[in-house]
């Protein structure tokens, strides 16, 4: 049965129970939520190791646990918005909470709902500041920004780190981690600390990583840190080079330096920002972004063109805190 919180008062429901990339493609959208609707309680419905982030964003008022597209337990929103996908679980999810008014793209199996329609090439930040401007509710796609997490300077590139995270969710796109190494091994050897990052189902990917390169045993940060950590550590690197997962999206959040690796999805759709201090590697290539093997348009980017790019955006970096 459907709960709803203890606080009173009008409450806006936003659907987005997936992953931290997701979470972060969605502040634009959560923020115009927060504008629009002043007067209400922001509830975001969201996976709970989500939860670090959440007070950064600076427009959602509670998280509520859910996982992927439901079930959501609340009842009776005066609102409820599904940044979660084109449905159908999800809009079904969400009109099991018994909304007021709900806020989705269009779906054939729920013809009384009026939306726009779903999109496939658009970039995932514009898919949902364009749902909100559907029903008359600016949306802001550069809004990206996260803000309070503390960090050690950056300033004239001097005094950060190198941050290099081989994982992914899927082998599609995880880049090997040989050739991680090798650029690992050229900024170490370049005067660059260099902190391996992941989570605790990664250490060994990390470890195997830092080991090639080798980088010191206490320079693997994988599996420990918990996501505000995380968070902290990219926030304060002078560079993040990964591959197209939730780390690319938290660089992107602290305006830090990134390459990315793009295999199977085009950075059109998932990439950084192209204003921003950031490179998007693509072979251009489009394939099965869930498969268990890198995919073969990500294996054709190679290491020198990796290092190129990064040794690029370092000195960049260096050259305008230097003015």
């Amino acid at each position: 049965m459907a709960v709803r919180p203890a606080a009173r008062g009008p409450v806006v429901l936003a659907l987005r129970a997936l992953g931290l990339g997701d979470l972060l493609t969605g502040v634009p959208a959560l923020r115009a939520l927060r504008a629009a609707f002043p007067g209400h309680r922001l509830v975001l419905a969201a996976p709970a190791a989500l939860a670090g982030l959440v007070p950064l964003i600076g427009a959602v008022d509670e998280l509520l646990e859910v996982s992927g597209p439901g079930p959501v337990p609340f009842d009776r929103p005066d609102v409820a918005v599904n940044l979660h996908g084109r449905g159908p679980e999800s809009i079904a999810a969400l009109c099991r909470t018994r909304p007021g008014r709900l806020l989705t793209h269009a779906h054939p199996e729920f013809p009384a709902i009026k939306g726009p329609g779903w999109r496939q090439e658009a970039h995932e930040v514009r898919r949902w500041c364009d749902l909100l401007e559907w029903y008359g509710i600016p949306a802001h796609p550069g809004d990206l920004l996260l803000h309070g997490v503390r960090t050690e300077s950056r300033r004239g590139g001097l005094g950060g780190h190198v941050v290099i995270h081989p994982g992914a969710t899927s082998g599609a796109r995880r880049w090997p981690p040989d050739r991680f190494a090798q650029v690992a091994a050229a900024l170490r050897e370049a005067g660059h600390r260099v902190l391996v990052t992941g989570d605790t189902d990664e250490r060994s990917l990390a470890f195997r990583v830092a080991a090639l390169a080798d980088l010191p045993v206490e320079d693997v940060l994988a599996g420990r840190t918990g996501l505000r950590d995380l968070a902290r550590v990219v926030a304060g690197a002078r560079l993040v080079i990964c591959g197209d997962t939730g780390v690319a999206h938290l660089a992107t959040a602290f305006a830090t330096p990134s390459v990315v690796l793009f295999g199977p999805v085009s950075p059109e759709q998932w990439g950084p920002p192209p204003t921003g201090p950031h490179v998007a590697l693509w072979a251009g290539r489009r394939d099965d972004a869930h498969a268990p093997r890198p995919d073969p348009g990500l294996l054709e980017i190679g290491a020198e063109a990796v290092l190129d790019a990064a040794l690029g955006l370092l000195a960049g970096a260096a050259e305008a805190g230097a003015r």
